[in-house]
């Protein structure tokens, strides 16, 4: 092999399987493919070979290869997804609506988006492409929450800062977002627009995501067509929207705090503006509740209670004397029921001499004046006739006793 040529020479040795075996002339031994050899080599045949650098199609692929690359990172590199950027957009006692302006994703493919609430995964967005807005309700009164969204593409995940808010007070009407209907009487429209700004509020003539409250007072439109309500009462029904009459809006303005909606539904009788202005001025503050009048005093306070003990379970005894006999026997009349203020009332003396007729004095023995004799001892005989019995009440011939009470037949039984 001749290097000072611009070929070099070789003689084939073996042709096997599409190879060919080239022999040098200093035992340079290389294999080369069959097909590059000229039409009619074989073994033993001699040929030359010429190498040559092709600059020009080396430039020519190099710019190629770069160009291809500028486009790949124009396309891919420079511009990639961006974080979401979460919104306040309203805000009530128990709602928020957040908002967002529409995903850029560049090249990259969506995966979901979902949204945080106080570090807790929520629902992923239904159709995150198309909507940018959500509105989370049944939140606590007057308490802060932290929201976030967190985008996950193809290209990696993307969260939004950290948005703070705070659920409004019951004094703060600024959260009302109302829609009007069909209002007939203008100069109450006008009214209600001006009592909400007045509070801060805001209204439209469209359902939005942060409608709160639909006002009408029918639910016709105005060509009062017989067929259907009107657009948007039906959607007001279908998101179960609050549909109340304008003198809600009155209600909250002269209350200085949101009201109930219970007495302001549509169709219910209420009275004009005016008068619901001044209802809530002209009402009496509340006062300290009067104190009870103080119990009857007993007819009789002289000194024959002054027996009774310090509990003043006498004077009760005393208060059941008093009770006409009537009241007894209507209490014992019904049958199967039992008074639990009933009690039975207690032997009393003989009236004194020289009392009123009319106002009888009443003498309350209490167990503490009844002398109860020992009981007898064993084997004492002396003792067993004493005090075991009780001598019976002397008693007329009809068998009462001087005192007057129906005593009965009474027998003395010996113990001997």
């Amino acid at each position: 092999m001749d290097a000072a040529q611009d070929h070099f020479t070789f003689t084939v040795g073996k042709l096997d399987a599409g190879m060919a075996i080239l022999l040098g002339e200093r035992a340079h031994l290389i294999e080369f493919p069959s097909v590059l050899l000229p039409p009619g080599a074989t073994t033993g045949s001699i040929v030359n070979i010429a190498v040559h650098q092709n600059l020009a199609e080396e430039k020519r692929r190099d710019a190629e290869f770069w160009s291809l690359q500028d486009q790949i990172m124009d396309e891919f590199g420079k511009k990639g997804p961006e974080p979401p950027e979460l919104q306040l957009r309203h805000v009530t006692q128990t709602s928020v609506t957040l908002e967002w302006p529409p995903l850029q994703l560049a090249t990259a493919k969506l995966r979901s988006l979902v949204l945080y609430r106080n570090g807790e995964r929520l629902a992923p967005i239904p159709s995150p492409l198309t909507n940018t807005s959500s509105k989370l309700s049944a939140l606590a009164l007057d308490t802060e929450y932290t929201f976030q969204l967190v985008l996950r593409t193809t290209a990696g995940t993307f969260p939004s800062s950290i948005l703070r808010v705070r659920t409004h007070t019951m004094d703060n009407t600024s959260g009302i977002s109302v829609c009007f209907g069909t209002m007939h009487d203008e100069v109450l429209l006008e009214n209600a627009k001006m009592a909400l700004r007045d509070m801060k509020a805001k209204w439209s003539d469209k359902i939005q995501i942060d409608t709160t409250h639909f006002v009408c007072t029918t639910e016709k439109s105005r060509s009062n067509s017989p067929i259907a309500p009107a657009a948007e009462y039906q959607r007001a029904e279908q998101l179960s929207i609050p549909i109340v009459q304008p003198h809600w809006i009155f209600a909250c303005h002269t209350e200085r705090k949101l009201v109930s909606i219970a007495q302001y539904g549509l169709g219910a009788t209420l009275p004009p503006p005016a008068s619901i202005r001044t209802q809530s001025q002209s009402l009496p503050a509340p006062s300290s509740a009067a104190a009870p009048p103080p119990p009857p005093a007993h007819p009789h306070s002289d000194s024959e209670g002054s027996n009774s003990d310090s509990d003043g379970s006498d004077s009760e005894a005393e208060a059941d004397v008093g009770v006409p006999s009537t009241v007894h026997e209507k209490r014992m009349s019904r049958p199967g029921t039992m008074n639990r203020e009933f009690k039975f009332p207690t032997p009393v003396s003989s009236p004194v001499v020289g009392e009123h007729p009319a106002n009888p004095v009443v003498r309350v023995v209490t167990p503490s004046n009844i002398e109860v004799p020992p009981p007898p001892v064993p084997g004492d005989k002396e003792g067993a006739g004493k005090g075991l019995s009780r001598p019976s009440p002397p008693r007329s011939a009809s068998g009462r006793s001087e005192d007057g009470d129906d005593v009965g037949d009474t027998e003395e039984i010996s113990l001997n």
